[in-house]
């Protein structure tokens, strides 16, 4: 059950991945074309929800943000919670070797943001440190399957596995940093949802739709707590049981991330792309295609990704604490940390939550450097991949 699953995770998200591409795209062309009004008006339409004494008006971008990508994020913690308990992460030898590389490849990318923005220069945003430290699991995996179809499955895996546990680097980040003032009432209210929906477990016939009523709840004391909704939706993943109602059945952990994962895959993470991708070239001069955050985020995520993952890999593999993936060569784990720096959906998330989307400067550099870096990252990881792959065969032969 462990190996279906993984495998029908990892088709999903190579499908995705392109979809999400072709999403990003669009966004940047609607933005520098003569419908960019059309483009920028949706982002910024006011729309209200209400149900019963809940009441919120937010603009359009802002409910993909803290509304829809709350599912996003209760599906990863539903595949952290399946990992870890059953997964790949479940083996503890088989542990060291994606937690070290994932460790390091947050802090690489840190790293040389820092070392960018920290100088005398004007302009310089430290703040902006965590956004090139996450990899896009379905940008990442998608390369790998155009650019090495026939390499070892166990590559697959590794990159899977190291993704997973950097998604739940990058939430502690995001729940670590970006949580300044929380109202203590509305926290207590979801905690309080929680423990409904943790009593839901002790119910092995209770209906999906009860869950599904207790993440709504969840999410909204949260969104009205101040605090980000991205861990109501890990915080309701952990709650759900994964023990199935009949023996050789799927669980109610499973079915939500069976059931799930597609409409985030197609749906949900496009839609995201769509509304974070586009900005405008015309208000852009020279100081933001070179500025301080555009560069950092953009080094964070090429040069910072392939380092931090590559060198901490080597390292535990040349210490005797893990062994390469079966088969693998290490040409291919280096192209595998350069496909780790496609930051995408992680890294503009993070980048709504570390500058004020007000200021429209920064964001501007943040989409610029997330780009330019996913790009780069994308282009030599296939490169290298590819070029692996040509040499298999050759050698085969």
């Amino acid at each position: 059950m462990a190996k279906r699953i993984t495998l029908d995770y990892l088709k999903t998200e190579s499908a995705s991945g392109l979809i999400l591409a072709a999403a990003a795209l669009a966004a940047i062309v609607l933005a520098n074309s003569p419908l960019e009004h059309l483009y920028f008006d949706f982002l910024a339409f006011p729309f209200t929800v209400q149900l019963g004494a809940f009441t919120e008006t937010l603009p359009v971008v802002d409910w993909v943000k803290d509304g829809l990508m709350a599912v996003f994020f209760f599906v990863v913690g539903l595949e952290i919670k399946y990992e870890i308990v059953r997964g790949e992460l479940a083996n503890p030898r088989r542990l060291a070797l994606p937690v070290i590389a994932a460790l390091g490849g947050m802090a690489g990318p840190a790293l040389i943001y820092l070392a960018i923005n920290m100088t005398p220069f004007q302009g310089v945003r430290p703040e902006g440190w965590p956004v090139p430290v996450a990899t896009d699991i379905a940008f990442a995996i998608a390369a790998l399957a155009v650019a090495g179809p026939k390499l070892p499955p166990n590559l697959r895996v590794f990159l899977l596995t190291l993704a997973i546990v950097d998604d739940l680097g990058a939430v502690g980040l995001i729940g670590l940093l970006f949580t300044h003032h929380f109202r203590i009432f509305e926290l207590a209210g979801a905690l309080v949802g929680l423990a409904g929906m943790g009593l839901l477990g002790q119910w092995r016939r209770a209906p999906y739709l009860l869950y599904a009523v207790g993440f709504v709840i969840v999410w909204g004391f949260m969104l009205k707590s101040g605090i980000s909704t991205s861990l109501a939706g890990v915080a309701a993943a952990a709650v759900i049981p994964l023990e199935p109602r009949k023996p050789g059945r799927p669980g109610v952990l499973e079915d939500f991330m069976e059931g799930l994962h597609p409409y985030v895959a197609f749906l949900i993470l496009p839609l995201f792309a769509f509304c974070a991708a586009g900005f405008t070239f015309r208000h852009i001069g020279l100081s933001d295609l070179f500025g301080p955050v555009a560069l950092g985020v953009a080094a964070g995520l090429f040069l910072g990704k392939q380092l931090g993952v590559f060198l901490a890999a080597v390292l535990v593999i040349l210490t005797k604490l893990a062994r390469r993936p079966t088969g693998a060569k290490w040409v291919e784990l280096y192209g595998l940390s350069l496909l780790c720096g496609t930051g995408f959906t992680m890294s503009l998330f993070i980048g709504q939550l570390a500058f004020p989307l007000s200021d429209a400067a920064a964001q501007a550099q943040v989409r610029i450097g997330v780009v330019a870096g996913s790009l780069a990252s994308v282009a030599a990881g296939m490169a290298v991949l590819g070029w692996a792959q040509r040499r298999r065969a050759s050698e085969a032969d």
